[in-house]
């Protein structure tokens, strides 16, 4: 009954939550955050962007209070996991996938939102501009033009030979679709043909691979969505199966195995993220603070998969790495 009367209130705009700047004197902020990850706070992937807000003084149970709410790889938890946010009294909340982002902002238009290192927030409506957002949310995109491309063209560059790419992608997410398409048109002039596969689950996983192997694939490509990062491992193994050189968006991904990764999920953009929640927290308007883009990309090479799939990676190529894994 209280979850209907709440979700009542919600739907009639009763609700009006203060900007975290405004809130009482000598109370504690509470952060939500909001993932798509299992497990805990403890997942390295966000390592930087908690240890940014230690940085800055922010220390759970201390300084700032932090509920870690886990959408356990299923998307369609984000709009019920948005109104426990609102629920626990949040001054501000921190997303790291668009559907997130999106489902707290249908959620509430006070409550401050930093994106974690986002999709395209313009195209998917979640701010106005770059440079002016407006509203409520801001922070981060690991998003810039001609990323997915690129990362074709670097698979093209390592294994010349490629004909046919599997490419796995989470098109229930928005920013899927427009990284397919960008796939699609370098494909075109790279003659690679696209076998693209949606998964929903890490259970859509071995399946896609098959297809891929059916159809003649001889290398791998993600898009750059939450899951494939949650489930890398299962993913790198896939590829290390069937034999296929594989390029990531994230680096992590090459660690757990993966042949090459051209990740634009830096470090500094992780803090860039924490700085934003400290902003906020001293008076800081979200809808005043520019998004920040990834100006910085690193090329990760894993030289032990190479080897194990039979490759030579061409010296031009090492040495515009970031990173060699041997």
């Amino acid at each position: 009954m209280e979850r209907r009367m709440f979700m009542a209130l919600l739907s009639g705009g009763l609700l009006a939550v203060p900007f975290a700047g405004e809130a009482q004197p000598g109370k504690i902020p509470r952060l939500c955050f909001l993932t798509f990850d299992p497990g805990t706070p403890q997942s390295s992937r966000f390592d930087v962007f908690f240890q940014g807000l230690r940085d800055l003084g922010y220390v759970d149970g201390q300084t700032i209070s932090i509920d870690y709410l886990s959408a356990e790889g299923r998307g369609e938890r984000f709009p019920a996991l948005a109104v426990d946010c609102l629920r626990l009294k949040a001054d501000i909340i921190v997303v790291t996938t668009t559907p997130a982002a999106q489902a707290a902002k249908n959620a509430t238009r006070t409550i401050p939102i930093v994106m974690h290192s986002l999709g395209d927030p313009v195209a998917t409506g979640l701010v106005a501009s770059l440079a002016r957002p407006g509203g409520n949310v801001t922070g981060t995109t690991l998003m810039a033009s001609g990323l997915a491309a690129k990362r074709l063209g670097l698979l093209k560059e390592i294994v010349p030979r490629i004909s046919r790419a599997l490419v796995l992608s989470y098109l229930v997410d928005p920013i899927a679709a427009p990284q397919v398409k960008e796939l699609e048109s370098a494909a075109h002039s790279l003659g690679v043909k696209l076998l693209v596969r949606d998964i929903r689950t890490a259970d859509d996983l071995p399946a896609a691979f098959d297809v891929g192997a059916r159809e003649g694939a001889d290398g791998v490509l993600t898009t750059a969505e939450s899951i494939f990062v949650a489930q890398r491992n299962r993913v790198v193994q896939l590829a290390a199966q069937h034999r296929l050189p594989g390029m990531y968006p994230y680096k992590l991904m090459v660690g757990a195995g993966g042949l090459m990764a051209y990740d634009s999920y830096t470090s500094d953009l992780q803090r860039r993220a924490a700085a934003y929640v400290d902003k906020i927290l001293k008076g800081a308007k979200p809808g005043d603070l520019p998004v920040e883009q990834p100006t910085k990309f690193d090329l990760v090479i894993n030289l032990k998969t190479a080897k194990a799939l039979g490759l030579t990676i061409p010296p031009s190529l090492l040495s515009r790495a970031d990173e060699v894994i041997q």
